[in-house]
């Protein structure tokens, strides 16, 4: 074929595209090609890495309700699409994940990460772009350390810490020997911990600390067992936290083990085997859904979940399938509420102004102060008896 026949053939198919295009509008009103396009949303998530326990159904909850959010017509009509990035669970990772989903992808908010320092390690990127960002990472810092643009869906620390810690006290228990890891949830639970202690009459004998990657904790454990410690309370959110339960079993330290909502997940029962028996810890209701109280809406809300969960997954889902639920829904109702042609900005002010959301974690109220919106009646204690969670109280 000729230049020039190219020419007239290529210049006759576009016109007729076009042409098809225009009619593809009429009858039902006219649709823009702007009016079209998905809102998108960027998710920074762990899949490998120390976290990959918990950014795993993470992925798989947004996934499986985006899939329902579309299916019932989106958001005015227009589609939810969603561009996850593997932080690896690695700070640096999280930023460069951020980044690319910010400048590259132009996404219109971001939820994550699945840890407390990878969410910390992103604010600058969010806070240059000007976008909202829902965390699903459990770090009072988070939220504490007061961003507009931040919010968070786990009970932070500075929530979770005093309700465990009431429940030491009742137990008679003042001294502790305290074992944490040396990431962000760890450091940032330290330090709540050490902050509210006194408040109840509480010592760390012991402050032990451990590394992402660890394998060997025998160390740590010893130093705890030499003391007069009461009970371990450890705090992380890592797979070594089942190495805590393990270790203390082959020492033949009898003392209790209490642990933290970064615990609340299958695998500590996995790894930890035998170990893992009468281990509690603080976490929300999704574990035993009898605990929003049945005929409630939480209970409705999380039984819905649970059995479609179930469904697709062959297994229920844990505290952190909850918390990506809740971000995602806290993002996309805050949309639903606001006007064609909104902003990021505009998003940030209708997250913000949250209020009374019933999602898995809890119910959600937001102000231009706090941006967590939990409480401790959003929270139980769960103790495990024969491989399987059990009310503690």
């Amino acid at each position: 074929m000729g230049r020039k026949r190219w020419l007239r053939a290529t210049v006759a198919a576009l016109l007729a595209a076009s042409l098809l295009g225009g009619c593809a509008g009429s009858g039902g009103g006219s649709q823009t090609e702007e009016e079209a396009e998905p809102y998108v949303i960027g998710v920074v998530v762990s899949l490998t890495g120390p976290y990959a326990g918990l950014g795993d159904p993470e992925k798989k909850t947004i996934e499986m309700e985006v899939e329902r959010i579309n299916a019932d017509g989106g958001v005015r009509g227009r589609d939810i699409k969603v561009l996850f990035e593997d932080d690896a669970t690695e700070e640096a990772k999280a930023v460069d994940a951020a980044t690319k989903l910010i400048e590259q992808d132009k996404v219109i908010a971001l939820i994550g990460a699945t840890g407390t320092g990878q969410t910390m390690a992103m604010r600058n990127a969010v806070d240059a772009a000007g976008i909202p960002q829902v965390s699903m990472a459990g770090g009072n810092v988070i939220t504490a350390q007061f961003d507009p643009l931040v919010f968070a869906t786990p009970w932070s620390n500075t929530i979770v810490v005093p309700f465990t810690l009431k429940r030491l006290k009742d137990a008679g228990i003042t001294k502790v020997g305290l074992i944490s890891d040396s990431g962000g949830f760890g450091k940032d639970g330290v330090a709540v911990l050490e902050a509210e202690m006194p408040k109840f009459g509480i010592t760390a004998v012991v402050s032990e600390t451990f590394n992402p990657g660890d394998t060997d904790l025998s160390g740590q454990l010893t130093k705890i067992k030499g003391s007069d410690a009461e009970a371990v309370l450890m705090w992380s959110a890592g797979k070594e936290a089942a190495l805590v339960a393990t270790g203390m079993k082959q020492l033949g330290m009898t003392i209790p083990l209490y642990g933290c909502h970064g615990n609340a997940r299958k695998e500590f029962i996995a790894g930890a085997g035998e170990a893992a028996e009468d281990f509690m810890f603080a976490a929300g209701k999704v574990l035993i859904p009898e605990a929003y109280g049945t005929g409630s809406e939480g209970y409705a809300v999380a039984t819905d979940f649970i059995e479609r969960y179930t469904e697709r997954y062959g297994d229920a889902p844990s505290t952190f399938a909850g918390h990506a639920y809740d971000a995602l829904y806290l993002t996309v109702e805050a949309m639903r509420r606001l006007d064609e042609g909104f902003t990021p900005a505009d998003l940030r002010d209708e997250i913000e102004a949250t209020s009374g959301f019933v999602g898995i974690g809890g119910t959600f109220t937001f102000s231009p102060t706090d941006h967590n919106g939990m409480t401790e009646d959003d929270l139980v204690m769960y103790r495990v008896e024969n491989g399987e969670w059990k009310l503690a109280e």
